[in-house]
């Protein structure tokens, strides 16, 4: 029989020290392949680890994807970073990038084929910004989550 203790060590086993998104930031390389793992990292920290709604958990993914593709995209840097934190009733999920180039919200049209990032990002997330740093910025997201 599994006890609660065993279930979370099964959940918390699920990162190896360097990819932990909750406990340190995670630096991936700036490939489109890096899109696919950021989402993994976040939906087993979500889903599994933390036991968050499925729909929630699925929004947050998609969120993630749309931060890291922006930041493949036109950080024009080697790497980037992925840093999830968990406070009470909330989620925070954040991607820093070397650029200091702040990231536009722009109109979507119905025939638009991309530039819908941060449009989801807005309409999905309960908050968003990005905050500069000493050496680029961190653009992120916000959440409510149900308190355990």
């Amino acid at each position: 029989m599994t006890t609660m203790a065993d279930a979370r060590d099964i959940r918390n086993a699920a990162f190896s020290a360097d990819e932990d998104p909750s406990a340190g930031e995670v630096i991936l390389p700036s490939l489109p392949e890096s899109a696919g793992r950021a989402r993994r990292l976040t939906r087993r920290l979500l889903g599994v680890r933390w036991l968050l709604p499925p729909d929630l958990t699925d929004s947050a993914v998609l969120l993630v994807s749309e931060l890291v593709g922006n930041a493949v995209r036109h950080a024009g840097a080697p790497s980037f970073g992925l840093r999830i934190r968990r406070r009470r009733g909330w989620i925070r999920v954040e991607v820093s990038d070397p650029s200091r180039t702040l990231p536009c919200l722009l109109p979507v049209r119905d025939l638009d084929v991309s530039g819908r990032g941060l449009f989801l990002v807005d309409h999905l997330s309960d908050r968003w910004g990005v905050d500069l740093l000493a050496d680029g910025k961190a653009t992120w997201f916000e959440m409510r989550v149900p308190l355990p």
